[in-house]
């Protein structure tokens, strides 16, 4: 999400990310790669390079790798470097940064270090290097206990560069208070009678966080959890303490916690090693050794414990059911690697899945919609924790949920688990590993980081196959999970029972809290201090506007750049009675994947909205001989998962015309091929589409999460709003995965009688899976080919057939009415997201290029300093979508959408009036030369053309396309479809009720 930002949650972990560019970007094959030799070749234990001790050199055979540590003789500082055969290198920098406050000093040290550095003394210089580089992945985040900045390339000199710019980011960063009044906090003057207010990046941020009800129970259940620690804190920051943070300890954070002493390195790669010793090196070695900062991380068991707090509502239904309440146990420490392991199979096998124990006690009773966010086993923390809760449920219903938590575990105690659901557990671990991914060393990185953050010898972590040949011998007497009920939850000496009920006026009561917040901030300044203010909002706003010489930061030219595009062999067959087939024969490490679409065209769009909930349905009711227990079982066995999705695409030539339908896919080792295709099959025949307890369970978790999600992807649905009336596949795609699909499902999820539901479901199975409108991707290794046509030929014998009607309300695309127009969705929500977007052109013409190229010289060179250095949003840009034909502006937690609106129109202003250096040309090329050549899992190799039908030859046009845009194209681009055809354009905002959206905006309203 250029410019913008994300917070992740899983298992009670809240990891602060900052995005600026975080989507992967690349090159599959550079022509300056280094090879592999030098890379750690020949290094043993106890040899000395660069001033860092070799203490261990180990293979890893399972994962094709070669593990070498290594730590700074003068500072300590920790180093891991994994030797593969990838040329998607990868490098970070991270430190110990457990809190003592809830300040976000960690957080905002993050976003404060990466904006400036002795070095490279520019403002910014993170964004900056996003479109100087080719890189595959930039970012920075905050976790619990510490702070990491990766980046990955698969360039030797852009390695070199970003490695250089992070170091010295890192180790030597000016930290100015100008940049720490940006991206903290600070007191600001609103516009006429308004009085004042807070702004800040993180600050926005993290009222954005606290906005989410899932997210707000997390983080509060975990500092209740774990009092008398740093984790009774929140690291990323809570907004009612934010504003106690002073400029100077912040510097005094990064002085005690960014020491050598207290840092841990990684690389992963193809890249020589000796140079990046010698680089690290010549930055760290005038340090001397310093103590790093203990805090307490162990809690004292209190025993049981029982709190209830006020959230956000999660839903539009009533308040009656938005209770979320769950138990948390304290469980091992998370230093011992096995014991880790198991108890994360242990919560799998506990927690996911319909087979699973906890599925069929709480889940399976209606009494909630879903598990709580907080539900899962959570290895973040010193102390690991098991969480167990539901949300969606009523106040009354809380002590119904203890007990069947408490029955659930005595069960498990007695009973453990089938020992077939065991297994497949561990063939998923096995075959995740296996997977052929386009960023495995970041996967790798974020395995081990926690553990090795702790002291834990991170090699332990990559030796799967170890753990799971210890675990698999553990379990064959029956009891090994057994005796993890006893240790940990039978008899807990440490037990949280954490309520949050919905309060609709929560936003509400959070503005005040502002309000009083910035009173009493006022009450203690007199009016010298208040001027003093006034004269350091202008200094940072003259900054902001300053123009700065980049001549300091290096780059990447357009010479760097491949002129070829890459191209993938594909074969084309056809199996059964004519249905197509795309064969990809590669290297797979021994894996099959399938992937099918069904495209009903443009017909039975009336069936489209119940596209979505048909889909989850098809892996969740169970089939007519089996029940969805038994099937998940299977799956897990036998295959990496399957998956059932809606799917969409545009004419490459015209946006009047789509392709619509169901996609579906799975991937399996060879060996299980012909078992994956049978179950592939069961479900699409047999799925018991009637089986209504199950569906209203489903229907009411959608509904739940889709809602929630709002909170946290706003932009995304706001760019769909503003582009609905603007193209047929915009329109499916609101109808599909927008606000108009959230509203339906709410709508449904409140039917007493879904029999019509069922027959609408029956009608879209009827419809879509027809072997007439099918086709089909296979990828797999040269020797599994044969037994992947013979299954795909079993399969399609029984596969439905039957002739193609329109259906009712059959839609063309080519009386597809565009409508200009404003649209405001309000929310219960502490933050906003605008939107715009515009309809221009489809992929295949010439203008395409060149409006890819403009939004990437906007979105740096002026929405980033306007939407969030400016006004405080997290994030901001434009966006050109290319196989769809939009152009579109967006802004994420913003505090004033409506003026956001404006810096849209004024970006353009700015274009056609600014001189277009041949800087920004260039760096808005390499930005989408990094898009294009993005890494690639071996399983979407192809793809491109499956899906969309782009051919090689395509890609390859349309990158020399991109070589040959000018300054002058940009500008006409902007002119003829940004300015001159304001009918094409539509906008949207997504945020606060209390907004003022008074004028021509249409209400978009969530209620049904």
């Amino acid at each position: 999400m250029a410019g913008g930002a994300r917070m992740l949650q899983a298992a009670g972990r809240v990891v602060w990310q900052r995005a600026g560019g975080a989507g992967l970007r690349g090159r599959l094959f550079s022509s300056t790669g280094a090879s592999r030799a030098g890379s750690g070749a020949g290094l043993e234990k106890g040899q000395t390079l660069h001033g860092f001790e070799v203490e261990s050199v180990q293979g890893v055979a399972e994962l094709k790798l070669r593990a070498i540590r290594l730590r700074h003789q003068r500072t300590g500082a920790e180093w891991l470097h994994i030797e593969r055969e990838d040329s998607n290198n990868v490098f970070s920098v991270g430190f110990g940064t457990s809190v003592q406050d809830s300040t976000g000093v960690p957080h905002i040290l993050e976003h404060t270090t990466l904006c400036g550095s002795e070095a490279y003394p520019v403002r910014d210089p993170f964004f900056k290097m996003l479109n100087r580089s080719l890189s595959t992945f930039m970012n920075a985040w905050t976790a619990h206990d510490y702070t990491q900045y990766p980046f990955s390339t698969q360039n030797s000199k852009d390695y070199e560069n970003l490695q250089r710019v992070y170091l010295d980011a890192v180790f030597r960063p000016k930290l100015r208070e100008v940049d720490f009044r940006q991206e903290g906090w600070r007191l600001e003057r609103g516009e006429g009678d308004s009085g004042w207010g807070i702004k800040g990046v993180v600050y926005n941020e993290m009222k954005g966080a606290f906005s989410d009800a899932g997210s707000l129970f997390a983080t509060r259940a975990e500092q209740q959890m774990y009092p008398g620690t740093t984790y009774q804190f929140v690291s990323g920051g809570d907004p009612q303490f934010i504003t106690d943070l002073t400029h100077e300890q912040l510097v005094e954070f990064h002085r005690a916690r960014y020491h050598p002493s207290n840092a841990r390195i990684y690389s992963y790669g193809n890249m020589p090693l000796a140079p990046q010793l010698a680089r690290v090196d010549s930055v760290i070695s005038g340090h001397a050794y310093q103590e790093p900062v203990a805090v307490p991380m162990e809690v004292v068991p209190f025993g049981d414990k029982q709190v209830t707090e006020f959230g956000p509502v999660e839903s539009v239904g009533s308040v009656d059911k938005q209770t979320k309440f769950s138990i948390s146990y304290l469980a091992n420490d998370l230093r011992d690697v096995f014991e880790t392991f198991s108890m994360s199979v242990f919560s799998g096998l506990l927690l996911n899945g319909t087979a699973a124990p906890m599925h069929k006690a709480l889940i399976d009773s209606h009494i909630g919609s879903d598990y709580s966010s907080n539900t899962g086993y959570s290895p973040y923390t010193r102390q690991t924790s098991l969480t167990v809760g539901l949300q969606g449920i009523a106040d009354k219903d809380i002590p119904r949920v203890e007990q069947l938590v408490g029955e659930t575990f005595a069960r498990v105690g007695e009973d453990g688990f089938e020992r077939k659901r065991v297994e497949a557990a561990l063939a998923r671990v096995e075959l995740a590993y296996k997977h052929k991914t386009a960023n495995f060393g970041l996967q790798l990185m974020r395995s081990v980081s926690t553990g090795w953050f702790h002291g834990v010898d991170p090699v332990e972590y990559l030796r799967i196959s170890d753990n799971v040949a210890r675990l698999r011998a553990s379990a064959e007497d029956g009891r090994f999970f057994g005796r993890l009920v006893d240790k940990y939850f039978a008899s807990s000496r440490h037990r949280l029972k954490f309520a949050m009920l919905a309060d609709p006026k929560y936003s509400q009561r959070l503005d005040q809290k502002e309000h009083e917040l910035i009173r009493a901030k006022l009450a203690t300044l007199g009016t010298k201090d208040l001027a003093e203010i006034d004269a350091k909002n202008k200094q940072l706003s003259e900054e902001q506007a300053r123009v700065e010489d980049l001549g300091a930061l290096p780059t990447l030219t357009l010479e760097d750049v491949d002129k070829e595009a890459d191209r993938y062999a594909l074969d084309m067959g056809v199996a059964g009675e004519g249905v197509p087939v795309q064969w990809r024969t590669t290297s797979t490490n021994g894996i099959s994947y399938l992937r099918v679409i069904n495209d009903v065209r443009e017909k039975h769009p009336e069936l489209w909205p119940y596209m979505p909930l048909f889909c989850e349905a098809l892996t969740y009711l169970g089939t007519a001989k089996r029940d969805m227990a038994e099937i998940e079982t299977d799956i897990g066995l036998y295959t990496g998962g399957i998956s059932f999705a809606p799917y969409t695409s545009t004419d490459l030539t015209n946006l009047g015309h789509i392709a619509a339908g169901i996609s579906f896919g799975s991937h399996c080792l060879d060996q299980h091929i012909e078992p994956m295709y049978a179950l592939v099959l069961e479900l699409v025949r047999e799925t018991r589409l009637d089986n209504v307890g199950r569906l209203r369970a489903l229907l009411s978790a959608m509904s739940t999460n889709m809602f929630n999600e709002v909170a946290d992807s706003g932009h995304a649905y706001a760019r769909r709003l503003a582009a609905s009336t603007l193209t047929p596949e915009m329109q499916a795609q609101e109808t599909l995965s927008g606000i108009s699909q959230v509203r339906f499902l709410a709508g449904l999820a409140r039917l007493q009688d879904l029999g019509p539901v069922v027959d609408k479901l029956e009608q879209v199975r009827q419809v879509v899976f027809n072997r007439l409108t099918m086709r089909a991707a296979i990828t797999t290794n040269a020797g599994s080919a044969d037994e992947n046509q013979l299954a795909l030929e079993r399969l399609l014998d029984r596969y439905p057939q039957r002739e193609v009607g329109n259906g009712d309300g059959s839609s063309d695309g080519a009386r597809f009415g565009v409508e200009s127009g404003r649209a405001f969705c309000p929310l219960p929500f502490a933050t906003n997201y605008a939107a715009q977007a515009t309809r221009t052109v489809p992929f295949a013409h010439p203008d395409s290029v060149r409006l890819q190229l403009l939004a990437k010289l906007l979105t740096p060179n002026y929405l980033h300093r306007e939407i969030r250095e400016r006004n405080g949003a997290y994030g901001g840009g434009a966006g050109f979508s290319a196989q769809q034909g939009i152009f579109s502006f967006f802004s994420y937690r913003d505090p004033s959408p409506l003026q956001t609106i404006g810096t849209f129109a004024r970006s353009v202003e700015w274009l056609l009036q600014h001189e277009i250096e041949d800087r920004e040309l260039r760096e808005a090329k390499l930005s989408v030369f990094g898009d294009l050549d993005a890494p690639l899992s071996v399983a979407d190799e192809g793809m491109a053309y499956f899906n969309a039908g782009i051919t090689d030859d395509m890609r390859q046009e349309r990158r020399d396309r991109f070589f040959a845009v000018s300054k002058n194209d940009l500008k006409d681009v902007a002119q003829k479809y940004l300015v001159a055809a304001p009918e094409l354009t539509s906008q949207a905002v997504i945020g606060e009720e209390g907004l003022d959206m008074s004028g021509d905006w249409r209400r978009v309203s969530l209620q049904h």
